[in-house]
């Protein structure tokens, strides 16, 4: 085997650039986001860090929205992630629809979830926000004929975390649990 330990590395990326909108006493706020996951069918999780403007409006309106940032959102994305809401209206980055839940959605997302705060797991630094998905809403023009999300479609934009680096999704390579049919 020529692998070579690197020791207690984070190293599971790509992960899909988000921008996640939560409402605050003026409006929405962005906050660009990476460190996603998926915990069931019905459970995703953001992990942020705890001095983030938007922790505390996700908290104390128990919703939030998690929308997949594709090339065309990139830079006003990536501008949201690099200014605090402390410190600059970011309410106007992104034209928004609220769900029926309350949570601040981007139009111009081909896919966001509607979500609703079920958990905050802490650790050192940071709060991970398990979240109940209330709707998932897709722009139209990226289901496929069967009415199904086309991420091909879609075109999330990933983050790799060890360079800073976004990256465009690869093209399919074989059906999951299926290459042997193939």
């Amino acid at each position: 085997m020529a692998k070579k330990n690197l020791g207690s590395k984070l190293a599971l990326y790509p992960t899909p650039v988000t921008v996640v909108g939560a409402m605050t006493d003026k409006g929405p706020n962005w906050l660009l986001v990476a460190h996603v996951g998926i915990i069931g069918h019905d459970r995703v999780t953001i992990s942020c860090a705890k001095q983030h403007y938007t922790n505390q409006w996700i908290r104390k309106n128990g919703t939030c929205s998690v929308n997949l940032i594709d090339e065309k959102l990139l830079r006003a994305a990536d501008h949201v992630g690099s200014v605090s809401g402390t410190k600059e209206d970011k309410s106007c980055a992104f034209a928004w629809s609220a769900a029926e839940d309350g949570a601040p959605l981007v139009d111009e997302s081909p896919l966001s979830l509607a979500c609703s705060v079920d958990d905050v797991y802490e650790t050192d630094g940071f709060e991970t926000f398990v979240l109940a998905i209330d709707g998932t809403y897709v722009d139209e023009a990226c289901l496929d004929e069967r009415g199904k999300i086309d991420y091909g479609r879609v075109a999330p934009v990933l983050f790799e975390f060890p360079t800073y680096s976004y990256w465009s999704l690869g093209e399919r390579v074989g059906g999951c649990l299926r290459l042997d049919r193939e």
